[in-house]
């Protein structure tokens, strides 16, 4: 199997080669970080002490180990923790989020980076989050001794057909899996079909509302609001993790709503790095006065500005704080098919007017619980967040109220952190009691 997967990697990487190298040599992307995934240099870690390695794909899933980092320090205080992610800016976010952790690229799944990684690592136990079906480098993490688990599982209807049609040569790699600790019941229902024995999963909730901010006076939040120029009685309109036509879609509303209420701010939050400078370039070529994050001094709050200029959020690992200065808030990842949306929770917990678009395949059941309780709006499409943004801001105590809902139902959900670690605590003890026979 590890020979047949090489080969199969290896024809991708080829097949794929003339795209991957036009966009390294046009904007650097997939360039950092290539040695240490295809070797698996991970760092050698020091010791003997018990290892947890959590690996996480990119921001979201880095941001979302906040609340089981600072559990587990508490409950298991001699083991180590270490971090993996795969994109340039998940990394980034990893070390300053963690800076007292091992934090490293995730090696590619070819059969001698994940043995070198592993062998570097030596963990106890694996836990990959969300969904990241590697079979080489789970295989690997068996043969050492460790214990794999997926955490805060999801797997939406789409992947589970896409991954139904693969269960044959799936099926050796999920019946290695020791633990699937799932968002919801249909998610573990969807491992389970997939050939993972319904006894290795269990239903534990959604981390993410664990590490979700809901005190709209927090630290950060507060110093940006300073920061940016924002006073109390200006009105914020933010839409965060935006992709290609969503800004322009923004910028349409914000400009129809300023007309009636001249109070009104935008933030922009683009969801690539790579496309800042673009958007920028963009709202400048609109005729727009663009205020840019990364271009802040810290250390000196902004005066108002005459023209009230669009507020763009350059920089990573920002965006939750953002939330907390929307009034009004735009998912992004949700105008255009194929996208699937992004996450709504965050500006809900903060108490924020939630309106996403129709696109959002990736969130269903969290959609369908907040559509339920009149706490967040779907927009049909461009038009439509013109209208919507309009009636919210005509109408502030209904909007309010819709705010309040979601707040309330993120509150609720909080939890997930301490049954997610009573799974993997299990599997600790399983480890040691093997050992130990």
């Amino acid at each position: 199997m590890p020979l047949a997967l090489n080969l199969i990697y290896a024809s991708l990487l080829i097949l794929f080669s003339p795209v991957i190298l036009f966009r390294m040599v046009r904007s650097g992307k997939y360039r950092d970080g290539l040695w240490e995934k295809f070797w698996g240099a991970a760092p050698h870690r020091i010791g003997d002490r018990p290892c947890l390695w959590f690996h996480a794909v990119s921001v979201g899933e880095v941001l979302l180990l906040r609340p089981l980092v600072r559990e587990m320090a508490r409950r298991r205080p001699n083991w180590d923790v270490v971090i993996s992610t795969t994109t340039p800016t998940g990394l980034a976010v990893a070390r300053r989020t963690f800076p007292e952790l091992i934090t490293f690229y995730a090696p590619f799944d070819f059969s001698w980076a994940t043995r070198r990684a592993m062998g570097r690592i030596r963990p106890t136990v694996l836990a990959l989050v969300e969904l990241e079906l590697w079979p080489n480098l789970i295989r690997v993490a068996k043969r050492s001794g460790a214990k794999v688990a997926i955490i805060n599982a999801r797997l939406s209807a789409r992947s589970h057909r896409g991954y139904r049609r693969l269960r044959r040569p799936l099926g050796p790699t999920l019946h290695l899996i020791d633990v699937v600790a799932a968002q919801d019941e249909d998610y573990a229902r969807r491992f389970i079909d997939l050939g993972v024995p319904f006894e290795r999963v269990s239903v534990t909730g959604s981390v993410k509302f664990d590490g979700l901010e809901s005190d709209r006076n927090n630290a950060q939040t507060r110093e940006l609001r300073s920061e940016l120029g924002l006073s109390p009685a200006d009105l914020v309109f933010v839409a965060g993790s935006t992709m290609e036509g969503e800004e322009a879609a923004a910028l349409a509303a914000y400009r129809a709503a300023r007309r009636d209420h001249p109070r009104l701010r935008l933030i922009l939050v683009p969801r690539h790095v790579e496309r800042f400078e673009a958007v920028a370039q963009w709202l400048e070529a609109e005729g727009e006065t663009v205020l840019r994050r990364s271009r802040c001094d810290s250390h000196k709050p902004l005066a108002g500005h005459r023209s009230d200029p669009i507020i763009l959020v350059d920089t990573i690992g920002e965006l939750g704080a953002v939330w907390g200065l929307a009034d009004v808030a735009f998912v992004g990842g949700s105008l255009a098919p194929g996208r699937g949306g992004q996450n709504m929770m965050e500006p809900a917990a903060y108490g924020a007017a939630v309106m996403f678009g129709p696109h959002t395949s990736n969130f269903r059941e969290t959609v369908d619980q907040l559509l339920s309780r009149n706490a967040a709006r779907r927009v049909d499409g461009a038009h439509d967040l013109v209208l919507r943004l309009q009636e919210d801001l005509d109408d502030p105590e209904n909007a309010a109220a819709r705010g309040e809902a979601g707040r309330k139902f993120v509150l609720a959900q909080h939890g997930a952190s301490g049954r997610t670690l009573h799974e993997l605590d299990r599997l600790v003890e399983s480890s040691f009691a093997q050992k130990t026979a």
